[in-house]
C-alpha cells in the first residue's frame, strides 16, 4: 500500500472505531474532506520519488511529438511508410534548391574592394576574363573584365591607383574623364556588384556588354580640361590616347 493510501485511509478511520448507541453519527461534509486529502497528501513524505520537472517537461514533449506523429501517419496514405517518404521528398526539394541556389548572401553593409591583395596588370585581368569566358564561366569572366577594365583606367591615369577601391567608386570616379560613358560604366559597376555580392549568375550577354565597355573606353579620348574635371594629382595631362 501507497503512503497516500496509507494517508487516505488514516484519515477515514475514525468512522471505523467502535460507538456507542448513545454517540452521534459522524458525517464529515464533502469538501472539508477533500481539503483535508490535499493537505495531507501535500506533505512532502509523498512526493520524494516524483519526477523532476524536467522530466515531466520531457515526457510531454515527447507526447506531444508521438500524438503529432500519429496524426500525420494517420492523414498520410499509406500511413507510417506513406509520412516517411513525404518527409524524406521534402528533404530531397530543399536540398536541390539548397545546391541550384548555393548558399544565401548577406546583400547588407559596404561593399569589399574591387581588386584583391595581389596587383596585377590590365592584360593580366583581361587574359583571366578571356580563359574563364572560353570555359563558360561568366561570373568569373565578368569580375576579371571590370578588374581589367578599371586597372586600364588606372595605367592611363585616369583614376589614381587606390587599394580598397570599390566598383561604384570605380565608375563614379572614371565617369568625370568619360563622360560619353558614364552610364555604362555604372552599369558595369552594377553587373560586378550583383554577381560578386548579391549572389546573382551572370551570362554571355552581360560580359560581352563588358568587353564591349573595355573596348570602347580604351578608344575614347578623356576629357581632362576644365574645372569639373580635373586630373588626378599625380596623373601627367594627355597620358591617354
Amino acid at each position: 500500500m501507497t503512503a497516500a493510501g496509507a494517508a487516505l485511509r488514516g484519515l477515514g478511520a475514525a468512522p471505523l472505531l467502535p460507538r456507542t448507541g448513545d454517540d452521534p453519527p459522524v458525517t464529515v461534509p464533502r469538501d472539508p474532506a477533500r481539503e483535508a486529502a490535499e493537505r495531507e497528501l501535500s506533505k512532502p513524505m509523498y512526493h520524494e520519488n516524483d519526477p523532476s520537472l524536467f522530466q515531466r517537461a520531457l515526457n510531454r514533449f515527447w507526447g506531444w511529438v508521438d500524438d503529432l506523429f500519429s496524426a500525420a501517419s494517420g492523414a498520410t496514405p499509406g500511413g507510417a511508410l506513406g509520412l516517411l517518404v513525404v518527409v524524406l521528398a521534402v528533404v530531397l526539394v530543399v536540398a536541390a534548391f539548397w545546391w541550384r541556389l548555393g548558399t544565401p548572401h548577406r546583400t547588407a553593409g559596404p561593399a569589399p574592394a574591387l581588386f584583391d591583395d595581389r596587383p596585377r596588370s590590365a592584360a593580366e585581368h583581361r587574359a583571366a576574363a578571356e580563359a574563364h569566358a572560353a570555359r563558360a564561366h561568366w561570373n568569373q569572366a565578368v569580375q576579371e573584365r571590370m578588374r581589367a577594365l578599371v586597372r586600364a583606367l588606372e595605367e592611363r591615369a585616369l583614376l589614381d591607383p587606390r587599394p580598397g577601391r570599390t566598383a561604384d567608386e570605380a565608375a563614379a570616379e572614371a565617369g568625370r574623364p568619360l563622360p560619353t560613358h558614364a552610364g555604362r560604366l555604372r552599369a558595369a559597376a552594377h553587373d560586378f556588384d550583383d554577381v560578386t555580392y548579391g549572389g546573382r549568375t551572370a551570362d554571355q550577354a552581360a560580359y560581352l556588354r563588358l568587353a564591349a565597355l573595355d573596348h570602347d573606353l580604351a578608344r575614347t579620348k578623356p576629357v581632362l580640361a576644365g574645372p569639373d574635371h580635373p586630373l588626378p594629382s599625380d596623373s601627367p595631362r594627355g597620358a591617354a590616347e
